[in-house]
């Protein structure tokens, strides 16, 4: 159960990052609203995830889901550019956070 409350902790990490863009620097009410939301829920959820798993693994997966769904939604949705050096960049938080997992067991 904990991965399942880490999987979707990680979901509404990415939905805090973009809807924080978009609320405009909290301008915009609907986006500040599923900024606020998403923010309680994930991290909600990450603090049920940490009941079964280790804080080693647990947040730096949470954050790795979080920057890479941000990078690749803020490439495919907001037309921000996809260079060379943040696809390497990305590869590297996934191995990163790969080896923790490796490590934990």
């Amino acid at each position: 159960m904990a991965w399942i409350y880490l999987a979707l902790a990680a979901v509404f990490e990415v939905t805090f990052a973009m809807s924080m863009k978009l609320s405009e620097g909290f301008t915009r009410p609907l986006a500040s609203g599923v900024t606020v939301v998403s923010v309680v829920l994930g991290m909600g959820l990450l603090t049920l995830a940490m009941r079964g798993l280790p804080v080693s693994v647990a947040y730096p997966i949470w954050t790795a889901v979080g920057t890479l769904g941000t990078v690749v939604l803020g490439w495919l949705w907001l037309g921000e550019a996809m260079t060379v050096t943040k696809a390497l960049s990305a590869g590297l938080i996934v191995a990163g956070v790969a080896g923790l997992k490796a490590s934990a067991g």
